[in-house]
């Protein structure tokens, strides 16, 4: 990992983050509050699965929250905060896969930096434009938004990820390049031997010479084994043939991909805008039936919402 740092906003004050009270002991829980990709939506026949996008909390007992992706459910993230008493003094850090819009718009919407005792650690992609500090204030400044980063209350700490591996807090996180559109990372995050991996942007097919259901070795390395895999599913198989050079997948590839890393079960995720809950629960329902014939054991399909314990007792996860 590089250490290119860049801190904006005001300094911190030192504290102790108190929303994991009541965690069962030795447990991760993975919390799903935003699941589309491209843009959010709010039409109501799509209500069931939510509009937010992309954004996963990894909470585990004395460690900071994990966020993964910076979409609009971050600001659904920090209403949760605010209302159980927790956005104030809040320490967090943030594994962000790459700067496109439906990953980034949350961040000046979350609660807790309207406080200036918060502070959020960014660690994501390198950028051949310059820093991830720099590139992300180019685009978050007038006139396409009021303010910049240094213009929120709590501290925005930003640093620079490659092919890697490094600690946040407890947890043992490795970043590898994976094919999307511009400068993109997969995680891999490691916490008391619970493994999950966060694939949401992964394009099948999109490199010249490999066929569409090659699965690269940076992305077994990041998926092999691990208790949850969140992954890309937007396109079904017959919107692929038109959109293979959007940088996504199809749930079948998901599938693949976690057959070929033996995960032990797979988050459907992405989830394009124009696919209401009827249909997002026949992609889930054809890829159970596509999963039984590998030996994977389970597949769902994300929604806003969902919890996924995972740890002691044995992993479970609802709507």
């Amino acid at each position: 990992m590089a250490e290119r740092r860049c801190i904006v906003a005001r300094s911190c004050v030192p504290g102790l983050l108190s929303s994991l009270r009541g965690l069962m002991s030795g447990a991760i829980t993975v919390t799903f509050h935003g699941v589309r990709g491209s843009t959010p939506c709010d039409e109501p026949h799509s209500a069931g699965i939510g509009g937010n996008t992309s954004c996963v909390v990894i909470e585990a007992e004395d460690q900071t929250p994990i966020i993964l992706d910076l979409g609009t459910g971050l600001r659904r993230y920090g209403m949760s905060l605010l209302k159980s008493g927790n956005a104030s003094d809040f320490r967090g850090s943030v594994l962000l896969s790459h700067l496109h819009w439906d990953h980034v718009q949350g961040l000046p919407f979350f609660e807790p930096l309207h406080d200036s005792t918060s502070m959020l650690d960014i660690y994501g992609p390198e950028q051949p434009e310059g820093s991830l500090c720099e590139v992300f204030a180019g685009f978050m400044r007038p006139p396409f938004f009021p303010i910049r980063p240094e213009g929120l209350a709590g501290t925005v700490a930003f640093h620079d990820v490659g092919n890697g591996e490094f600690q946040v807090g407890r947890a043992r996180v490795r970043s590898r390049w994976v094919r999307h559109i511009g400068p993109t990372l997969g995680f891999r995050i490691e916490i008391d031997g619970v493994a999950v991996a966060y694939v949401p942007d992964h394009g099948q097919g999109c490199v010249e010479g490999t066929p569409d259901d090659h699965v690269p070795n940076d992305v077994v390395e990041l998926c092999r084994d691990v208790d949850l895999l969140i992954h890309d599913a937007q396109h079904t198989a017959n919107e692929f043939e038109a959109k293979w050079h959007w940088g996504h997948c199809t749930p079948e590839y998901a599938v693949n991909v976690a057959s070929k890393s033996s995960v032990r079960r797979l988050a459907l995720f992405h989830h394009d805008p124009c696919h209401d809950d009827v249909a997002v629960a026949t992609i889930e329902r054809e890829a159970r039936d596509l999963a039984a014939t590998t030996g994977l054991s389970e597949v769902f399909a994300a929604c806003e919402g969902m919890v996924v314990t995972i740890g002691r007792p044995a992993a479970t996860g609802g709507r």
